[in-house]
């Protein structure tokens, strides 16, 4: 089975091979169009900003390949919110792949953004890639940036202030807006359960 981590550019390219390479995966870290379209799984990490990662899919030649994939595909933090059609950062058109507007989080005294930390995520229905984990497992967040809880394709949200999106799915389509390369245990799980899927 072929994984491909899209080098997004980002700070967690590392630690996500390191993570997928403890559970045994054989990982290729790419921008090539035509090893992207033709892997069995697909992940996009992102740390960053919209802006930058999106010129960089696109000076790649990598939106219609994200766009067309049919096998499953894995959005990470940014990743993530790039699945969906806009970011509020840098008001950033994104990949369209899953309805709704990515926002800014607002800061407050008692919940300082960026939201950096540990957080439970509440399923809202089955989701193969939270097999295995409890309500009380705790993911590590660390975004600016979010997605409502209340959009059409969130499975699992997290409280921070407000109903965040914390897990996605459309089809072979997934979002996680945590780090599951950080996760510990819990985040070695669900990344199990993206290449057993």
């Amino acid at each position: 089975m072929s994984i491909v981590v899209i080098d997004s550019g980002g700070a967690n390219l590392a630690s996500l091979q390191y993570a997928l390479q403890r559970l045994g995966a054989d990982v290729i870290v790419s921008l090539e169009t035509d090893v992207i379209a033709k892997a069995d799984r697909v992940l996009l990490p992102g740390v960053g900003a919209a802006g930058a990662a999106m010129t960089r899919l696109r000076s790649a030649g990598l939106i219609p390949v994200l766009r067309n994939l049919r096998k499953p595909l894995l959005g990470i933090c940014l990743g993530m919110q790039l699945l969906f059609e806009h970011s509020a950062e840098d008001e950033t058109d994104t990949l369209d792949l899953l309805a709704g507007r990515v926002e800014r989080l607002p800061a407050s005294p008692a919940l300082p953004a960026p939201h950096m930390g540990w957080n439970t995520v509440s399923a809202r229905r089955t989701e193969p890639l939270l097999a295995g984990l409890q309500p009380t497992d705790r993911c590590y967040f660390v975004h600016g940036y979010f997605a409502s809880g209340a959009l059409p394709d969130v499975v699992a949200t997290s409280d921070y202030g407000r109903s965040i999106a914390a897990v996605v799915r459309r089809g072979h389509i997934a979002g996680v807006q945590f780090h599951p390369e950080r996760s510990g245990a819990v985040g070695a799980t669900i990344l199990r359960n993206f290449l057993n899927a």
